[in-house]
């Protein structure tokens, strides 16, 4: 059975960090490019940051380029987001999807990151 399960996420203020973890079972890790998505309420689910199977590629969203840094370690199974000077305009639920090179994808359930004083 696979699955990803992201933590991490929490209530912080603006200007400050979270790392958000999402550990994957029942799959080869070490295949799957792994992405960060987010969900605001009332919009869509957009994407955050990506990262391929080796690490070696990162893509990120023009909006958290500079303040995210999304990166893995294939021997824990696990890809992370670090998050810096984190703006009121970042809260969201936070979700992790793994996507196989045939295009099987996996997401998690979600954390919820709340910026705000």
């Amino acid at each position: 059975q696979v699955q990803l399960v992201e933590s991490g996420g929490g209530l912080v203020q603006p200007g400050g960090t979270l790392r958000l973890s999402c550990e994957a079972s029942g799959l080869p890790f070490n295949i799957y490019a792994m992405s960060w998505y987010r969900q605001a309420p009332g919009l869509e689910r957009e994407l955050v940051a990506t990262i391929s199977n080796t690490g070696g590629s990162t893509t990120y969203a023009d909006s958290v380029k500079g303040r995210f840094t999304i990166s893995r370690d294939n021997a824990k199974n696990t890809v992370y987001l670090q998050m810096n000077s984190l703006k009121p305009e970042d809260t969201a639920v936070y979700y992790c999807k793994g996507s196989s090179p045939i295009k099987q994808t996996y997401w998690g359930q979600g954390t919820q990151v709340t910026v705000s004083s």
